[in-house]
């Protein structure tokens, strides 16, 4: 390593905090009610989003780098500063070591991604998630689960899981999949088997997960990453050696040729997930805090 290496990632107030109750008042009442209701309500604590965990663990990683390097969480809120004071002083309850924040004053703060910095963009504003994803950066929508009432390995490696196409590579072998079939899917990626995917959207977040594992020798990392692909044999091939041309270490990587992905997902003890497709994310969402990626030809 040359220098500390550094992974950030923004997030938004409504994935890391339960704001149901005070999103309901804005819909229902308006802004300015909105803006009562949490001033009023700023001295209250807000209790753990689907999200917090994950953010959690990331924070914790800082204690295990050290002077090598530094992971931060930075927040991106479309509230005003006003209003966004209850999130800071509920974060600092919660004891994490979020010091950076931008308050958008109720436009999309996705602009503020890349000027922060940010390897990875999330929130549960899918508009918010498109435009930071059409302006280069890795970005998913948090989706509503019940996984912040499960029993979490705090002490535990933070794991991450990725799905394949449209995510860390490019959409381009799900194309010849949805217009051909699967025959020809197998058949152009057996005879495209050495020659790279393009990148995805999650490759440069994938890159600076790398960054921090190599910090650490691979049984001893604090942090593990899987694939976990609907692809299997002979498609299998041209991933493995994708990642191989990319320099890149994945942990794990399951190739399950069709089958439903929740059980493995529960099975690898996943902190988050990220897919395309919402059919996967919507069956991973009960097991997994689970991060939907709005690119690619499943998303139109």
């Amino acid at each position: 390593m040359t220098g500390p290496v550094s992974l950030v990632v923004a997030i938004s107030s409504r994935a890391l905090f339960d704001l149901d109750a005070s999103h309901r008042v804005f819909e229902q009442e308006g802004v300015e009610a909105y803006c009562r209701y949490q001033i009023e309500r700023e001295e209250e604590l807000l209790e753990p989003g689907v999200a917090f965990p994950l953010v959690k663990k990331l924070l914790a990683l800082n204690a295990r780098i050290g002077d090598r390097g530094q992971v931060e969480v930075i927040l991106l809120s479309r509230n005003s500063s006003d209003t966004g004071l209850r999130v800071l002083n509920s974060a600092r309850h919660h004891g994490l070591d979020v010091s950076r924040a931008a308050f958008a004053g109720g436009s999309s703060p996705y602009r503020y991604v890349a000027a922060f910095g940010a390897h990875l963009f999330l929130s549960t504003d899918q508009s918010d998630v498109r435009l930071a994803l059409e302006a280069g950066c890795a970005a998913a929508t948090i989706l509503p689960s019940r996984v912040t009432t499960r029993t979490t390995d705090d002490d535990g490696p933070l794991r991450i899981a990725f799905d394949g196409d449209a995510v860390l590579f490019s959409d381009e072998a799900e194309r010849v999949f949805r217009a051909q079939g699967l025959a020809a899917f197998n058949a152009t990626e057996r005879a495209a088997a050495r020659s790279p995917l393009s990148a995805g959207p999650f490759k440069g977040f994938l890159l600076a997960i790398q960054q921090i594992q190599a910090l650490f020798p691979a049984q001893d990392s604090p942090l593990r990453t899987a694939l976990i692909t609907a692809r299997g044999a002979p498609s299998h091939e041209r991933v493995i050696r994708t990642l191989r041309a990319w320099d890149i270490r994945i942990d794990e990587a399951l190739f399950l040729g069709g089958l439903p992905k929740a059980a493995f997902l529960k099975a690898f003890a996943a902190d988050i997930f990220f897919d395309d497709q919402e059919v996967h994310c919507d069956a991973a969402r009960w097991h997994v805090a689970t991060g939907h990626v709005p690119h690619g030809v499943a998303n139109g």
